[in-house]
């Protein structure tokens, strides 16, 4: 599968090189290749901090705090919009949150690259359509695609909420 990556960092308290980057895109491409996607892919990705976030939060869900991962999806394939046969999709953004994703990895007990993956794991699943706020059987759904895309990753937690 052909991916695209745009990367963008606006943050300086959490090192955004190389590594995170490849894990990011494979992480990316597991939860692509997990979901059957059968399109050549692009994906926005930028790197903030929490203050960052906080801003888009508040600009886009009317929510005045931080979290850790935002998606904007570019298709709506909840209602049945599907990319066009033969032509790069342009699945959207994500806006992940380094720092916050640190304080999470330190909470859970595990370790920053893990929660990184999982993050933009949870994030690409919303792009792909996926929700966990309308009801307890989309929440379960979701996870059960999450830990599978994180056993496939190798990252899987075999106790905890994640």
């Amino acid at each position: 599968m052909k991916l695209k990556v745009d990367w963008s960092n606006d943050q300086t308290k959490k090192k955004a090189g190389f590594r995170l980057k490849r894990l990011v895109k494979r992480a990316i491409r597991e939860t692509l290749e997990n979901e059957n996607f059968g399109y050549a892919a692009r994906v926005s990705v930028t790197f903030t901090d929490n203050e960052g976030i906080r801003e888009k939060n508040r600009e886009f869900r009317q929510i005045d705090a931080p979290t850790d991962v935002l998606s904007f999806p570019m298709v709506d394939f909840r209602n049945g919009e599907e990319p066009l046969a033969g032509q790069e999709c342009e699945l959207g953004d994500i806006v992940l949150s380094l720092e916050r994703a640190a304080e999470q990895a330190d909470e859970y007990g595990h370790s920053y690259e893990r929660e990184c993956a999982f993050l933009t794991v949870h994030s690409v699943l919303h792009l792909l359509g996926f929700d966990h706020v309308d009801s307890e059987e989309d929440e379960l759904e979701m996870r059960k695609h999450q830990r599978a895309v994180m056993k496939r990753l190798g990252l899987e937690v075999r106790c905890g909420s994640n």
